[in-house]
C-alpha cells in the first residue's frame, strides 16, 4: 500500500496538523475547528485519504443491494428540518402501510442479491409498539435471508415512552422479532443549543448515545450520522464528531458514519436557508474521516450528495457509497433531485470511474463479491451496443 505524500500540500497553515495525522496522533477539538475553518480543501482531503488508506487500504469502495422501507410518515414529533412527516392520518399525503402491505409492496424489488431492508419512518402516536414488531416479523417471515436494519435510537426511545419499558427490553423484543442492526439516524446535531431549535421533542444526545451503547452491549452493530449545513456552527460539528468518537471508544459497535447534507425545501427551517455547497460537503466528509479514527467506514450517501459529489468523496476519505436504495422518500420530500434508486451497474460505473475497486457487501461488511474486472465485463445486455461498447445511461443531476 502506497500512502500519499503530504509534503505536496498547498499551504503551511495546516502543517502541524498534517504532522499529527502522518504520525497517527489523535486530533483534538481545536484541531478539528481549525480544519473546518480552513479553505485548504486539498490538504484536508489528502489527510483524509491517508487515514482511509491506513484503515481500509484505500482501494475498495463498498456498496450493497438494499431496499428502503418507510412504514408510515405520520409522526408525533415536529422537527423543523423535516419535510417527510405528517401530523395526523388525515393530513394530505399521510400514509401508513400494514405489515402485509409492506411485504407485497416491496416484493417486485426483492431479487436474490438484495441483502438489506433499511427501515425508518414516522413515530406514529396511535399504532403502538406492537405494530413495529409486527412489521419486522412479517418481513422476516417473507424474506428470511434479508438483514433487517431498522429503527433509529430516536424511534427506540419513542417505543420506550409508549410502553414504559427500558431501552434494553425494547431492543431485546425487536431482536426477537428479527432486528439485525440499527441505522444511525436521529443524531442530527448533539449540541443542546442547536437541538432545541431543530428537534426539541427528540431524544437528547445523551439518550441517543445511551441507546447505541445498549445496542452495542447486546451485540448489535449500528451506524451514526450528523445532519450538517443548517443553523449549526463548526464548533457544533466538531463537538458532535468527538462525542461519537468517545462513544466508539467505550462500546466499539459503530460500523459506519454517514454525514447527512441538510436539504432545505418543504420544511420550516429551510425558509431561511439555502443548499450546502459541494466544498463544505467534501470538507465535512474528509474531516469526519480524520477525526473519527476509530470508525471503520465513512459513507458518501449518494442519494443526498448526488452521485458526482459522492464519487469525488471517495478521494476525501469515504469508502462506502451506500446501495441501490429503491424508493427513498425522506430526502426527496425535502427537495432531493437525484434518482430514487441506482442499479448495480450504475454504482459499479461510478466507483470504477473514480479509480477504485467496487466491493459488494452485506450490512455487516462481509464481502459478497469484488468487481476487479473492467467495467465492460459487468454491463448488462441493455447497456451494450451492437459493437459491444458499454452504453451509459444519462442521469439527470440538477
Amino acid at each position: 500500500m502506497t500512502l500519499p505524500d503530504l509534503s505536496l500540500t498547498r499551504s503551511d497553515e495546516l502543517q502541524d496538523i498534517v504532522a499529527k495525522v502522518e504520525a497517527g496522533d489523535r486530533l483534538g477539538f481545536e484541531d478539528g475547528l481549525r480544519l473546518f475553518r480552513s479553505h485548504d480543501l486539498l490538504t484536508i482531503g489528502q489527510m483524509a485519504d491517508l487515514v482511509n488508506r491506513r484503515l481500509n487500504g484505500g482501494e475498495y469502495v463498498y456498496f450493497n443491494q438494499n431496499r428502503h422501507i418507510n412504514p408510515t410518515n405520520v409522526c408525533a414529533f415536529h422537527c423543523n428540518f423535516c419535510s417527510f412527516a405528517r401530523f395526523s392520518d388525515d393530513a394530505p399525503g399521510a400514509y401508513t402501510w400494514t405489515p402485509e402491505e409492506i411485504v407485497e409492496r416491496i416484493r417486485p424489488d426483492v431479487h436474490p442479491r438484495v441483502t438489506e431492508f433499511h427501515i425508518v419512518g414516522g413515530l406514529h402516536p396511535v399504532l403502538g409498539f406492537e405494530y413495529y414488531e409486527d412489521v419486522l416479523r412479517a418481513l422476516k417471515q417473507a424474506y428470511p435471508r434479508v438483514h433487517l436494519k431498522a429503527f433509529t435510537a430516536v424511534e427506540i426511545d419513542f417505543f420506550a415512552q409508549l410502553t414504559g419499558l427500558d431501552h434494553e427490553t425494547i431492543l431485546r423484543r425487536l431482536i426477537d422479532a428479527g432486528l439485525g442492526s440499527m441505522p444511525g439516524g436521529g443524531a442530527e446535531i448533539f449540541h443542546p443549543e442547536i437541538r432545541r431549535k431543530i428537534c426539541p421533542e427528540k431524544a437528547d444526545a445523551e439518550t441517543w448515545l445511551a441507546v447505541h451503547d445498549t445496542a452495542h452491549r447486546l451485540g448489535l452493530r449500528t451506524n451514526a450520522t450528523m445532519l450538517y449545513g443548517h443553523i449549526e456552527r463548526y464548533e457544533h460539528r466538531v463537538d458532535h464528531l468527538l462525542r461519537l468518537r468517545e462513544q466508539q471508544d467505550r462500546s466499539g459497535g459503530f460500523n459506519t458514519f454517514i454525514p447527512l447534507r441538510y436539504h432545505p425545501e418543504n420544511n420550516n427551517l429551510g425558509r431561511r436557508l439555502d443548499w450546502t455547497t459541494a466544498h463544505d460537503t467534501l470538507k465535512t466528509i474528509a474531516i469526519s474521516r480524520i477525526l473519527l479514527d476509530n470508525f471503520p467506514h465513512i459513507k458518501a450517501y449518494w442519494i443526498m450528495l448526488t452521485p458526482p459529489i459522492a464519487q469525488l468523496a471517495l478521494h476525501f476519505g469515504a469508502d462506502d457509497i451506500d446501495g441501490t436504495v429503491v424508493e427513498e422518500k425522506i430526502y426527496h420530500d425535502a427537495g432531493a433531485t437525484t434518482e430514487e434508486q441506482l442499479d448495480k451497474f450504475d454504482l459499479l460505473r461510478l466507483i470504477k470511474a473514480a479509480g477504485k475497486t467496487p466491493v459488494e457487501r452485506d450490512t455487516l461488511y462481509n464481502i459478497i463479491e469484488i468487481y476487479d474486472k473492467p467495467i465492460e465485463h459487468y454491463a448488462p445486455d441493455s447497456r451494450k451496443t451492437r459493437r459491444g461498447e458499454v452504453k451509459i445511461t444519462h442521469i439527470e443531476l440538477n
